[in-house]
């Protein structure tokens, strides 16, 4: 008798990933000239049917991507954001929070690179949920008193998530094995907070993060 050959499941949210993820690595690879339904469903190894199924048009899929990593960048970053409206801004842990921001830039340069001109080219980037919430963060940040007066948070947000996102670039992160883009992600990150330590942050409110720079030989003197 012969064998029954079992038909493979499908899986719509799975098939959406794969594409999102297929779309992702051309984003970053060729920018958002490169992106084609077609080329994505090559790379997805799906047919470009199924991938009209999931996205309509090349611009609904480019859009799709930048939420897919936006949403990616969120949880890296921030975690649930059903928990995340819970979080009292004086309560965030900064050298946490800088860290994990620097490692998911580190793993993911080109896409953070492509990301951010995305956004900050769009009519509205308050419309992305990362963004939205990074800069919210500032702004809130910006209004207590464990900040300096003065704070511009949007020029803020900008210069830091440009830093971060280009660093990798010119740190040849690709060339780097995963100890090595650590140890590139923790001279950031440390360089980040001293800057803020000593120009946005009051010092005296975060005395970890004061001892976190001293034991690499930082001080508010130099």
């Amino acid at each position: 008798m012969e064998a029954k050959i079992r038909r493979r499941t499908r899986d719509p949210v799975a098939t959406r990933a794969v594409i999102l993820d297929a779309a992702a690595n051309l984003l970053a690879k060729d920018g958002p000239e490169g992106v084609s339904l077609s080329a994505v469903a090559h790379l997805a190894a799906v047919n470009r049917g199924t991938a009209y199924q999931h996205f309509e048009t090349r611009e609904k899929l480019i859009e799709a991507t930048m939420q897919w990593v936006s949403d990616k960048l969120f949880h890296a970053v921030f975690g649930d954001p059903e928990t995340v409206g819970e979080r009292r801004v004086e309560d965030v842990d900064v050298v946490a929070l800088t860290e994990r921001l620097c490692d998911f830039a580190m793993e993911n340069p080109d896409i953070c690179r492509v990301w951010l001109q995305q956004v900050l080219a769009s009519p509205n980037p308050a419309q992305d949920p990362f963004w939205r919430e990074y800069c919210g963060s500032l702004g809130r940040f910006a209004g207590t008193e464990l900040a300096e007066p003065g704070i511009d948070f949007e020029v803020y947000s900008v210069m830091n998530l440009a830093g971060v996102f280009f660093w990798p670039i010119l740190a040849r992160a690709h060339a780097a094995d995963e100890g090595e883009r650590r140890e590139l992600s923790r001279r950031y990150s440390r360089e980040i907070l001293r800057l803020s330590m000593y120009g946005t942050m009051r010092a005296k409110a975060f005395p970890k993060v004061a001892d976190l720079l001293a034991a690499h030989g930082v001080s508010p003197g130099g």
